[in-house]
């Protein structure tokens, strides 16, 4: 696994356009801080890892990946204070914005996947991140607050947040979850294997699936209602809020649960 750091002076690659939308009061300072291009086996995975800003992916015909980031300096700490780390390993390239560590002892690090340890303390330096994916290669995207947003990608998606909403459409399958934000999610492909989730607490849920989808489904709302296109073969009580059930042939798993919004099951023709 090779790691490479940057600081927040920009790197002396190609300039990519960006187009970002930042939700909330107005920045104290914007400024673009850090570009990365680069390549990796098709079936890998790009992964952008934040803490406070938005993620958006989109597709490109390049064979390269191009990673861009643009930061904003809010009331607390120094936008000169974020670094870039760019971790290749095995399964493709993980790139995070590290914020400065108070703790001596466990300093922030840049991991792929859900492990790994990065807080921002008293910096709320704003990072949004933009990644350009080729296609074939698979995209993850993990932040804290902040938006994820991936639409029209070639492969399958993985979409993490905690206060943020998640908007995601890919050829392949897709993941994602929230704490406080709606998901919507357009898949391409029906026969993915083991387990998809779609989870959030507050906020609604919708999913389109191919018409040939078959899958056993669970799904749960505690406020809300819950909707499918889909023939539904119910197991056990039936109940407005809870449903499991089977829709085509089944097999595959397929779970959405909120507890403040609805669940919308859609057939993407």
């Amino acid at each position: 696994m090779t790691a490479m750091r940057f600081n927040h002076l920009l790197t002396p690659i190609v300039p990519i356009a960006l187009s970002l939308s930042v939700v909330g009061p107005s920045p104290i300072h914007a400024l673009q801080d850090f570009e990365w291009t680069g390549r990796i086996e098709q079936g890998g995975t790009v992964e952008i890892k934040g803490i406070i800003g938005d993620i958006r992916a989109v597709p490109t015909s390049s064979s390269q990946i191009a990673v861009s980031a643009v930061m904003r300096e809010g009331r607390r700490g120094y936008a000169d204070e974020i670094e870039f780390d760019v971790v290749e390993h095995r399964d493709g390239v993980t790139i995070c914005a590290l914020y400065p560590s108070r703790r001596r002892s466990r300093p922030n690090e840049c991991v792929p996947g859900d492990r790994g340890h990065n807080r921002v303390d008293d910096n709320d330096t704003r990072v949004d991140f933009t990644v350009h994916v080729p296609a074939g290669v698979l995209f993850a995207g993990r932040t804290i607050m902040g938006d994820i947003d991936a639409r029209g990608l070639d492969q399958d998606i993985e979409a993490h947040t905690v206060t943020g909403s998640i908007d995601v459409e890919t050829r392949g399958f897709a993941t994602a979850n929230t704490v406080t934000g709606s998901i919507r999610a357009s898949l391409g492909r029906a026969d993915w294997r083991g387990a998809l989730e779609f989870k959030t607490v507050t906020g609604r849920i919708t999913v389109e699936l191919p018409e040939d989808t078959g899958a056993e489904v669970s799904a749960r709302t505690v406020t809300g209602s819950i909707s499918t296109d889909f023939p539904l073969m119910v197991r056990g009580r039936f109940m407005t809020r809870s449903v499991n059930g089977t829709i085509g042939h089944g097999g595959r798993e397929l779970t959405l649960e909120t507890v403040t919004g609805s669940i919308h099951l859609r057939s993407r023709g």
